[in-house]
């Protein structure tokens, strides 16, 4: 067996889907060495998977070159329509009224996906990509972790700093190797998936549910425009139902047939799959990271899978290149779990409802859902209740122990969808145009992804802020003036930001904290906190600390 020792500062990712992908561009772009690992031995780029990217998602994106396409390729629907067995119960509408330059979400593929990032990641020098390298074993100590992979010449072992696992549900032996447990559920019943080209005149720019329609009788139906004029068409099956025969029968075509009437079509892709609802015990184990499919499995409904596993890589790794690159200790990494947990548990609450909406399994579930769907016919406030899935939304980290607390701002809870949400320490900052350096070319949530980003008042002394800095941490910071980024006002009174006021985000474009600039003290505090140097061992996404 050959070891393959990798320089000091360098990441293993394993597995080369989207979240490995994304994970390796990112710590790339912070100036971190990444290996690459994947058993396959190239790329399958068939058929459509994750479809729905929701806007953070593709800000994430941009910041290594591809969300800008992703996002003008994407097919962004505006209308949401819901029936129920032959009667349309409700149409939505979604209307875009904020500054982002980026869509509420968009239906693209997940093959063309990693066809833009592969080609990211072929224009990164930093990121050695190795297919057929299955990793088998794992084993690390207090310096180096080392990955036993299976290749066609033999056995190698890869050796790295760290290690993040983006291998997917199926890395079984791998958590066993690292002691994680991986428990929830499995649904009995099975989704079957058809991508379908074909041209349906008004169909291009809406989704559309059925509840029990005559011809999937007692379960359900999604349909989502894709582009190319291609649409992903999801029926719930039987347990025990046979794609192959149904294909082979013609009782496919029957099928599809019964939703799109004689319209000319051709299957570009079909698969079959079961839902499960699961989520690891820890995301993180010494030297070794979890992260998307890895971690935390949920129905696809809400579009929570992919988008949640792009916020597991952009959190791994900034936290990761902190501590590599010396910007940061090694405490900061303890709260990947906190955070990530948390952002898992609650999509697996939000998916596991709309399961239980969906698929109900016990008498009363089976009652309501009759009674809500039969309400929402005539009745506008039931619709609320009608779940066919929440559509995913950035986990924002207001418990985090990075976080600093700000009285004057309690977090209220997440607000209506389309609605802004209050900007209060660990949520997304607002994104408006900003200027630097007199020219309007950026965005406030780009110039925040360059390190830890400072805006101060009319009233504070930048020298003092700079001195501040200086002392609480050694990680890059970029400190503006909030009058002169902010022109046209609107950060301003989107923040409903004081004079006197500093406000710190995080190089994942949350705010960590809101302070006094005048309180050096605390301002250096927030900072400390806002890198992990005050982050106390065993301390909670909800803020209590465990022994």
């Amino acid at each position: 067996m050959s070891v393959n020792h990798i320089r000091t500062g360098t990441v293993a990712v394993v597995g080369n889907g989207p979240v490995g992908q994304t994970t390796a561009l990112l710590l790339a772009r912070w100036g971190v060495r990444v290996v690459l690992l994947d058993g396959r031995a190239e790329r399958d780029p068939i058929g459509s998977k994750a479809i729905c990217q929701q806007r953070d998602v593709l800000e994430v994106w941009a910041a290594i070159g591809v969300g800008e396409q992703i996002a003008a390729e994407g097919v962004t629907w505006d209308t949401a329509r819901t029936f129920h067995r032959g009667h349309e119960l409700f149409s939505q509408q979604f209307v875009d009224h904020g500054q982002s330059p980026f869509p509420p979400f968009v239906n693209v593929s997940q093959a063309r996906t990693e066809e833009l990032l592969d080609g990211a990641i072929a224009r990164q020098p930093l990121i050695d990509v190795r297919w057929g390298h299955a990793v088998e074993d794992i084993e690390q100590d207090g310096s180096e972790v080392r990955l036993g992979c299976a290749t066609e010449a033999g056995s190698v072992t890869v050796a790295a700093d760290y290690a993040v696992l983006a291998s997917g549900s199926r890395s079984d032996e791998l958590r066993r190797q690292l002691g994680i447990g991986f428990p929830g559920r499995s649904f009995d019943d099975k989704f079957l998936i058809c991508d379908i080209q074909a041209d349906i005149p008004g169909w291009a720019d809406e989704r559309r549910f059925y509840f029990d329609p005559e011809w999937n009788p007692g379960r359900q139906v999604l349909i989502h425009p894709c582009p190319d004029s291609t649409f992903r068409i999801d029926w719930q099956v039987p347990g025990d139902y046979d794609l192959d025969e149904e294909a082979e029968s013609g009782a496919l075509d029957a099928r599809i047939r019964q939703i799109i009437g004689d319209t000319p079509y051709r299957i570009v892709w079909k698969s079959l799959y079961r839902f499960h609802a699961r989520l690891t015990d820890r995301m993180r184990v010494g030297r070794v990271l979890l992260a998307g499919d890895c971690a935390h499995i949920v129905s696809p409904f809400g579009a929570r899978g992919l988008n949640s596993g792009v916020g597991d890589a952009e959190n791994a790794a900034w936290k990761l290149a902190f501590v590599l690159r010396g910007w940061a200790g090694p405490s900061l990494l303890d709260t990947y779990d906190l955070e990530r947990r948390a952002a898992a548990s609650e999509n697996l609450a939000v998916t596991s409802a709309t399961m239980d909406f969906l698929v109900p399994r016990t008498d009363a579930q089976h009652a309501r859902r009759a009674a809500v769907l039969e309400a929402a016919i005539a009745d506008p406030e039931a619709r609320a209740d009608v779940d066919s899935g929440r559509l995913a939304e950035p986990f924002w980290y207001v418990d985090s122990p990075l976080t600093t607390p700000d009285p004057t701002r309690p977090f209220a809870g997440r607000p209506a969808r389309g609605v802004a949400p209050e900007p209060v320490p660990g949520v997304l900052v607002p994104d408006v145009p900003v200027s630097v350096r007199g020219q309007s070319c950026a965005r406030l949530r780009e110039i925040a992804r360059h390190g830890v980003l400072l805006l101060y008042g009319t009233e504070i002394d930048p020298t003092e802020i700079r001195e501040s800095a200086l002392t609480a941490t050694h990680a890059p910071i970029r400190i503006h003036a909030l009058a002169d980024v902010d022109t046209t006002g609107l950060l301003t009174a989107a923040m409903k930001a004081a004079a006197n006021e500093v406000w710190i985000v995080r190089p994942d474009a949350h705010i960590a904290a809101v302070v006094d600039g005048r309180n050096q003290p605390a301002l250096v505090t927030a900072l400390r906190r806002a890198v992990g140097a005050e982050v106390m061992a065993g301390e909670r996404q909800d803020g209590s600390l465990t022994a």
